[in-house]
């Protein structure tokens, strides 16, 4: 096939050697499937933002770091500098996100190189050996529902402890290989700890892979996976090896009207008891 304008350049310096076909068209990026060598590799082409269907919205943004504080003062501004910068900056998180949860042990695509906003990483192939389908393709039985599920759970668990957040988990972003689920795309992947809407996220991401497998297996629904996993992680007490029950019950405390109303007029007695005592004493 013809080779993409992005790619051409990975083609003269060798790193690719031909095109084979294009996967699909996503609301960020092309992906294509390029020979490099003997191997068969996955070449994701991110979009302009122009083009893109997915917004860089604020809340994927809050808590990434940018080492050059004068590339921050120019993506704060919107220059076209900045513009570029933050470019490079969406398509860095994911690269950065991809290394971290493959050294975590979480099943992602093998990334190996981003040049000039192209990602070259590992092609998940499925049981045929053809390219891997995503699960929103897949009909599972029950038991299969259920044991892919568990290594879904298990690996959201390990990316958590890597303190990344997916942001977008759905079955749309997991593929199914022979060995289970390889979760996919994770450009708006955010920091847990430095980000403000990653527990909202992270409970959606849940929710979304708790629906899905729930098709086939519904007694999933009846698991609180999202909110015992984040209480762990607060309390400073998840692991990868944590063990689960996919139990939570919310604390519920009764309030005492009577004392709490007490409470407050004995305060309101105090203070204009201090009042009063304050202008005796000025008089």
């Amino acid at each position: 096939m013809k080779i993409p304008n992005r790619i051409q350049p990975l083609v003269d310096d060798g790193l690719i050697d031909d095109v084979l076909q294009r996967l699909k068209s996503g609301k960020e990026a092309d992906v294509y499937t390029v020979l490099c060598g003997e191997e068969v590799r996955c070449a994701k082409v991110y979009k302009e933002a122009t083009q893109r269907s997915f917004k860089q919205a604020v809340q994927y943004q809050e808590g990434r770091k940018v080492r050059n504080t004068r590339n921050t003062r120019a993506m704060q501004k919107g220059s076209k500098f900045g513009r570029k910068q933050q470019e490079e900056s969406w398509q860095t998180a994911e690269v950065d996100a991809l290394f971290r949860l493959a050294n975590a042990g979480v099943r992602v695509p093998q990334p190996y190189m981003c040049i000039d906003g192209v990602l070259l990483m590992e092609l998940v192939t499925g049981v045929d050996g053809g390219v891997a389908p995503r699960l929103s393709d897949v009909i599972l039985s029950q038991e299969s529902a259920v044991a892919d599920f568990d290594t879904m759970i298990r690996n959201i668990v390990r990316m958590l402890c890597a303190g990344i957040v997916h942001g977008d988990l759905s079955e749309f972003n997991v593929l199914l290989d022979g060995q289970g689920p390889v979760i996919i795309d994770l450009p708006q992947a955010v920091d847990a700890a430095a980000n403000n809407h990653a527990e909202s996220m992270f409970m959606r991401d849940v929710d979304n892979i708790t629906t899905y497998y729930a098709q086939f297996a519904p007694q999933l629904l009846q698991t609180r996976y999202a909110k015992e996993i984040w209480m762990l992680y607060e309390d400073g007490k998840l692991t990868p090896e944590t063990p689960l029950t996919g139990l939570f019950v919310e604390e519920a405390h009764d309030v005492d009207m009577d004392s709490l109303m007490d409470e407050i007029i004995s305060a309101e007695d105090e203070y204009y008891e201090r009042q009063r005592a304050m202008k005796e004493r000025d008089t």
